[in-house]
């Protein structure tokens, strides 16, 4: 196989890549909307490398807001910084469909109980399980989550 050449076609692989990282610039507040669209437009539109390389040639490869001030030691975390964890989106957003599923049921069987169709918490068989589950999940996600500094 041969070396990485700017000419070499791109694949699907690397037009997602470059999406993706265009997408955080973006977040970021790097790109503004128009620009953002029209790179992202010629990244699934790019044959080379090259025509990729030039899309993000001009944006840090890193969040430089990340590092640390002195890059000696690690950025300092505390042992019970939960923030990082719990703004995570692969666990909100199934906290919040929890949240939202167990209101409802919770909701209906209070209408059940106070037209005394039903006394049984029945609710609770949706709210525990799931609920012990979701703690497990984000317990171990805070466990193996490390500072990119640590390693």
């Amino acid at each position: 196989m041969s070396e990485f050449s700017p000419e070499t076609r791109a694949s699907d692989a690397d037009r997602d890549r470059v999406a993706k990282l265009l997408q955080e610039h973006f977040a970021h507040g790097r790109l503004e909307s128009g620009e953002f669209s029209d790179r992202l437009e010629n990244a699934y539109k790019a044959r080379t490398q090259s025509e990729l390389i030039d899309l993000t040639r001009d944006l840090p490869e890193r969040d430089l807001a990340e590092l640390p001030t002195d890059p000696s030691r690690p950025a300092p975390t505390a042992p019970g910084d939960w923030g990082s964890v719990l703004r995570d989106p692969a666990l909100a957003i199934p906290w919040a469909l929890w949240a939202g599923v167990n209101t409802l049921c919770f909701t209906v069987w209070l209408i059940l109980f106070l037209t005394g169709q039903v006394t049984y918490p029945w609710f609770l068989w949706v709210l525990g399980p799931w609920g012990i589950v979701m703690l497990f999940v984000t317990l171990a996600l805070k466990a193996t989550r490390q500072s990119p500094w640590q390693q």
